[in-house]
């Protein structure tokens, strides 16, 4: 195995991992699920890019004959890059304490002031930075509204 074949196994196992934990760990950790809302996704531009970028490596190791090792692994971070960023849907949950938002633990009580822009974004003001929560169903803000009067 060469450098190159760890370094893409380590950052395609980092990622399945990361889909696994965010799949089904979040779901378990801190408490029952009170609520779980799903979110808009984020530029796919961006995954577009990175797998087209793939496919070029790919593209690259065939007509040069590479190594089949490499290949399988570009193909798996393949994989695993368009189900992270076009299959999956993020969600935020909400848990009795708190809520997770995009895999980090917000605690209620850090939440110093919330709004709602014109456009449907839930702005949520922490001690030293901002949540923005792009809802994919404008009607979840009213969900969540009640769920945050009901906990606080």
């Amino acid at each position: 195995m060469t450098l190159t074949d760890g370094v893409l196994l380590l950052f395609t196992l980092a990622l399945l991992v990361w889909a696994i934990y965010d799949e089904w760990i979040l779901d378990k950790r801190c408490g029952q699920t009170l609520l779980a809302v799903p979110l808009l996704r984020r530029s796919r531009v961006d995954c577009l890019i990175f797998v087209g970028l793939i496919a070029i490596l790919i593209y690259q190791n065939v007509t040069q004959q590479g190594a089949p090792l490499t290949l399988w692994l570009l193909c798996a971070l393949a994989l695993v890059v368009i189900y992270l960023f076009w299959i999956r849907i993020p969600k935020i949950r909400f848990k009795p304490q708190g809520f997770f938002l995009s895999g980090v633990w917000v605690k209620y009580n850090r939440i110093k002031a919330m709004n709602l822009s014109e456009d449907g974004v839930l702005v949520m003001e922490l001690e030293h930075r901002r949540l923005l929560v792009h809802v994919r169903n404008i009607d979840d803000l009213e969900s969540i509204y009640h769920l945050l009067l009901k906990t606080q």
